[in-house]
């Protein structure tokens, strides 16, 4: 499933369990010293669309954002961009575990990334994106530059 949109889902029936969101390190825009740099959130999809361990992308401003929701329903948005074959496909990679954390490997070349950090486990000087990810009243958000 793709997610395309940006106005609120309707409200899933399902309850979620409390700890979802991951280690974000992606941060919101911000504006001049001073201005206000609060995360702007945007609904991408219902919970109960994720699927387990399978990856969804949402096109959030105009940022293209792999969404993964773990079987423990912990929540991970990472950059859709597989750096290394150029190709916006992270979303379709296989997730797993790796030393204990979860990572997504990429379908084009295999490259394993954490869904925490964003960082490649196979090469420690590659990286994609990480954002905030939260749910609120049944529906998943994400915060993007």
């Amino acid at each position: 499933m793709t997610v395309l949109h940006e106005t609120p889902p309707a409200a899933p029936s399902g309850t979620p369990p409390a700890a979802l969101s991951g280690t974000p390190s992606g941060t919101p825009s911000g504006g001049p010293p001073g201005a206000d740099t609060a995360p702007r959130w945007t609904p991408v999809c219902a919970y109960t669309d994720l699927l387990p361990e399978r990856g969804v992308c949402a096109l959030v401003g105009r940022h293209q954002i792999a969404l993964f929701q773990t079987f423990d329903g912990e929540l991970f948005a990472i950059g859709n961009h597989d750096p290394f074959s150029g190709a916006q496909v992270l979303s379709r990679g296989i997730v797993g575990t790796r030393g204990g954390s979860p990572v997504v490997i990429s379908p084009m070349h295999r490259q394993a990334f954490s869904l925490a950090t964003g960082a490649c486990l196979d090469d420690p000087a590659v990286a994609v994106p990480t954002y905030p990810v939260r749910l609120a009243d049944g529906a998943v958000e994400v915060s993007a530059p």
